[in-house]
C-alpha cells in the first residue's frame, strides 16, 4: 500500500500538482483552511539552490492565488542569517518570498533532525567510531526528532493564525541539546560497544560528503552550513518568536 493510499484510508482528500506549476498548486490548495508548506531539496542536483528557488517562487505565487486561511512553513534554524549558511540560506530565501504574501504566515524553524545521526550507526557498530562535522565534539547543538516537528506543525495549524503581514516565528527543538560526544554515548548503548567521537578534519569534509552520494554542489552547501554551525550562527533567533520542544530524546528517535 502506498502512502497516498494509507492517507486516503484515513479520510484524506488527495490532490497532486507539479510544484513548478503555481496554477496547479493553487488548484490543489483551493478551499484549504490551512496549508503546510515544505520546499524539497535535491541532494543529487547539479544546482540545488537554483532548483529550490524555482520551487520557492512557484509556491509563493500559488499561495498568492489560493489564499488559504493560514500557512505553516517548515523552515530551518539559522534562516534569519542572510548569507554564508549553505543549505540554510535556501530557507532564508523561502521565508523572504513568503513574507511578501498577505496570507497569515508561521515560519516553523526546525533544528537538525535527530534521525540524521542514524547514517553513522553502521560505522559505530562496525568500527566503534562516530565521525562528526561538529567541532569540537563537546559542542552542544540543537536537534529535534522529525516526527515531533510534524506534531508541532499540526498544533500550529489548529491555532488561531497570526495577523497578516506579521509572520509568527516558532523554533522547534528537542527536550535538550546534544554534542557529538553525547551522540557517541547513545550509540554505545544501541550497538553495545565503545564508540569514540572523532571530529573530521575540514579538508576531508567534501570527499566524505561526495562519497555519501551528494552532488558536488550540494556537498558544498552542506560544508558551508556546517562551517556556520561550528561558528555558532545556526541557532534560534535571539529575542524573536518562541521555542517549542518535542518530547523525543535522541536514543528513542534512533531505535527502530
Amino acid at each position: 500500500m502506498t502512502r497516498g493510499e494509507r492517507l486516503a484510508q484515513l479520510g484524506c482528500e488527495l490532490a497532486q500538482a507539479d510544484l513548478l506549476d503555481p496554477q496547479a498548486v493553487a488548484r490543489a490548495l483551493q478551499g484549504a483552511e490551512g496549508a503546510l508548506v515544505i520546499c524539497p531539496l535535491r541532494a543529487n542536483g547539479d544546482d540545488p539552490a537554483a532548483d529550490a528557488q524555482r520551487i520557492i517562487d512557484s509556491l509563493g505565487d500559488a499561495i498568492d492565488i489560493a489564499r488559504p486561511r493560514a500557512v505553516v512553513v517548515i523552515s530551518d534554524y539559522g534562516a534569519q542569517v542572510p548569507a554564508g549558511t549553505g543549505v540554510t540560506l535556501i530557507f532564508h530565501r523561502l521565508e523572504a518570498r513568503l513574507r511578501k504574501t498577505s496570507v497569515p504566515m508561521t515560519f516553523l524553524r526546525s533544528a537538525e533532525h535527530m534521525q540524521n545521526s542514524a547514517r553513522h550507526l553502521r560505522a559505530a557498530r562496525e568500527r566503534g567510531v562516530l565521525v562528526s562535522l561538529h567541532h569540537p565534539v563537546t559542542k552542544l547543538y540543537p536537534t529535534v526528532s522529525a516526527p515531533d516537528v510534524g506534531l508541532i506543525a499540526a498544533d500550529l495549524l489548529g491555532e488561531p493564525p497570526p495577523s497578516p503581514g506579521t509572520p509568527r516565528i516558532v523554533h522547534a527543538e528537542g527536550p535538550r541539546r546534544y554534542s557529538a560526544q553525547d551522540v557517541a554515548k547513545v550509540f554505545e548503548r544501541i550497538v553495545e560497544r565503545p564508540v569514540v567521537p572523532q571530529a573530521l578534519e575540514r579538508e576531508r569534509w567534501l570527499p566524505a560528503l561526495l562519497a555519501g552520494g551528494l552532488s558536488a554542489a550540494y556537498a558544498q552547501l552542506v560544508a558551508e552550513l556546517q562551517d556556520a554551525h561550528n561558528a555558532g550562527h545556526i541557532d534560534a533567533e535571539a529575542g524573536v518568536g518562541e521555542v517549542r520542544r518535542g518530547a523525543t530524546e535522541l536514543e528513542r528517535a534512533l531505535i527502530r
